[in-house]
């Protein structure tokens, strides 16, 4: 994912982000505690804005921090956020700590992305549902949305397809309506253009309720076959608070917790995870 900074100045680059989030002038002053004519002099060129006036509509923009960059770049200040490769000796805690996460959290699932869906780490429990997929879904880079919903990956079984793939791919939008992402938005382009398995969208097959569908779920599982057995989870994802570098930023932490007791009980069986 790489920024390119509009040659036109930061005034219109804020405009822009201003404009995504819906917000008027005025209310973006009263936010950032200026005022609206000073937010139309920047927008419009007509006043620099400092270094810290940047970096606080920023804030109130919800603007991601990779783009934050090129704001303060447009506006003739340096980077103030680092992009670190994950195997930076800097990261080497946080990457001890997600290891440690992802161990203690089985015999349940649990991966990290990137911001765009690449899987940087995972779980054995990940890989057991992998288990199967055809080699070049499993090459890396792996990538989390590309895994689940193509026809020869996840989907075919999934047994809420319809319910999970609208899950996820709503995920997605909302995510590119954030980030303004070219890679995401082709991601996004080529899963919604993956065809749905048969009987997938017509309420029969593997994404109608059967006779097992009676446990009161308290959020969308997802519903998987596994070795003839339909495993339910729901997901939590987690990121970092005020993260200070644009790799960390964009880096979530997605744990499936599961649904039902059978799904706890299969899981802690399994000889992998029950010695």
């Amino acid at each position: 994912m790489t920024t390119v900074v509009s040659d036109t100045g930061v005034g219109p680059l804020l405009r822009g982000w201003r404009e995504q989030r819906r917000l008027s002038q005025l209310e973006l002053a009263l936010r950032a505690d200026s005022s609206a004519r000073h937010i139309s002099f920047v927008e419009t060129g007509r006043s620099r804005p400092s270094e810290e006036m940047v970096l606080r509509l920023a804030e109130h923009l919800e603007v991601p921090v990779r783009e934050r960059n090129a704001l303060l770049l447009a506006a003739g200040y340096a980077p103030r956020y680092a992009e670190s490769p994950l195997d930076a000796p800097r990261l080497e805690t946080l990457r001890a700590g997600i290891e440690r996460l992802l161990q203690g959290y089985e015999p349940f699932p649990a991966l990290v992305v990137d911001g765009s869906y690449t899987v940087v780490a995972a779980n054995r429990a990940i890989g057991l549902l992998l288990d199967g997929l055809p080699e070049h879904l499993l090459t890396p880079p792996l990538n989390a949305m590309r895994i689940t919903l193509h026809p020869e990956g996840l989907a075919p079984r999934i047994r809420n397809l319809p319910e999970w793939r609208g899950h996820l791919l709503h995920q997605m939008e909302r995510q590119i309506g954030l980030a303004r992402s070219e890679s995401l938005r082709a991601l996004y382009a080529e899963v919604t253009a993956y065809p749905l398995p048969p009987g997938a969208d017509d309420g029969c097959g593997p994404g109608a309720p059967g006779p097992e569908d009676v446990y009161p779920y308290f959020a969308l599982p997802l519903r998987i076959e596994h070795d003839g057995r339909v495993l339910s989870f729901v997901s939590s994802i987690s990121t970092f608070n005020t993260p200070l570098d644009v790799t960390v930023a964009e880096l979530a932490i997605e744990t499936f917790l599961p649904a039902d007791p059978a799904t706890v009980a299969y899981l802690q069986a399994l000889p992998a995870f029950s010695g």
